[in-house]
């Protein structure tokens, strides 16, 4: 993530996003640079608009809290849960109660 910081610090501040700039960043960050990853780097965003990038992202809607798999569920969730599941069933039920009786009191119809 380091090496995209260096991108988006280096093109924040007007200067040309290449191997050399990102490497004497993330080098005064103290991070120990791996040139095959500022290479790749290099590449990915040779052709990307980065301001227009960070605009998109930041019109994106955020995910959920907790929807990265930290969620911790409380009895009373757990509950609500159960009831919407219940009520879920019952309207299944419903509509399969709806569709019988359109097709004419179900099977006892085809039988006589």
């Amino acid at each position: 993530m380091e090496y995209v910081y260096a991108a988006l610090t280096l093109n924040e501040s007007g200067e040309e996003i290449n191997e050399e700039n990102i490497t004497a960043v993330l080098e005064a960050a103290g991070v120990d640079v791996e040139e095959s990853r500022v290479k790749a780097l290099v590449a990915a965003l040779e052709d990307v608009d980065i301001e227009e990038a960070v605009e998109t992202a930041a019109a994106a809607p955020a995910p959920a809290a907790g929807s990265a798999g930290g969620e911790v569920e409380t009895a009373d969730d757990g509950e609500d849960e159960a009831d919407e599941a219940e009520e879920a069933d019952e309207g299944d039920a419903d509509e399969e109660d709806e569709d019988e009786e359109a097709s004419g009191e179900g099977l006892g119809n085809l039988f006589g």
